[in-house]
């Protein structure tokens, strides 16, 4: 089953870098962002990727292009352009990145993948959120429901909007607060089926898209994830995830 990341947008305001990068390559512990994520998800032996990539998309692309490189030791002989790499080290992966414009919104990105998508469901996340949700267990959720998507959800952080969640488990609106105890806030990842892209079209996000289209017909169950989560939106975010990375108990790796 694939995992879509969304890794458009503008540029990185995470990264002290004077050079305009995307948000998803910002860096923690020397790797991107985008790394971390992927890392996350393959450790439930998720390894195929489609990256929604719009601002400097080509900096996604050469990244992978290049990346046996990046994780290896290598010796340059200038003289005879030759390259001599050592410590062979890669990942199990098979990646796909798409330019899907500068200024889409997520709905459209995930729309624009649609043929790349073979199996009957896929996993979406956003490129700026790290958690250690069980991703295997939210799908077996998933299909055991039957709904057209499953919505990860995890406790507000403070910035962020709640969900109404109905008793039986399902989305069935958003509101901007909420007894604290009670809140639930939408966790950045998705389980969906395909008959997702019958209703992606417009210029929306796709929070919105599913909301709007799906909650009154209770096609959105959820996946209440009490773990850790985080959106990296800050350079104080990054700053922190590095601090956690450093210190060797980052909680969206398995192992470092």
């Amino acid at each position: 089953m694939k995992v879509v990341i969304l890794a458009g947008g503008t540029k990185s305001t995470i990264s002290n870098e004077q050079e305009g990068i995307p948000k998803p390559m910002a860096e923690i512990g020397g790797k991107p962002l985008l790394w971390h994520i992927m890392k996350s998800f393959s450790a439930y032996g998720y390894n195929e990727f489609i990256i929604c990539g719009g601002y400097r998309v080509n900096m996604i692309k050469e990244y992978f292009m290049d990346y046996y490189i990046y994780q290896s030791d290598i010796t340059v002989d200038l003289q005879n352009n030759k390259v001599e790499i050592h410590k062979n080290r890669t990942e199990d992966w098979k990646v796909t990145v798409v330019d899907t414009g500068l200024y889409c919104a997520t709905g459209q990105r995930v729309a624009q993948i649609q043929n790349y998508i073979e199996e009957e469901n896929f996993i979406v996340t956003y490129g700026d959120c790290l958690s250690d949700i069980d991703v295997s267990k939210m799908y077996d959720q998933h299909l055991k429901q039957g709904k057209i998507a499953t919505m990860a959800l995890a406790r507000p952080t403070g910035r962020n909007k709640s969900l109404e969640i109905s008793a039986e488990g399902y989305v069935v609106g958003s509101q901007h607060s909420a007894e604290e105890n009670q809140a639930w806030t939408n966790a950045c990842l998705f389980v969906l089926n395909k008959k997702i892209f019958n209703i992606l079209n417009g210029h929306y996000e796709l929070e919105n898209l599913l909301i709007n289209h799906l909650a009154d017909e209770k096609q959105i169950a959820t996946y209440k994830h009490k773990g850790f989560w985080t959106p990296v939106e800050t350079y104080r975010d990054r700053v922190n995830m590095e601090n956690l990375w450093n210190a060797g108990v980052a909680p969206w790796i398995k192992s470092q």
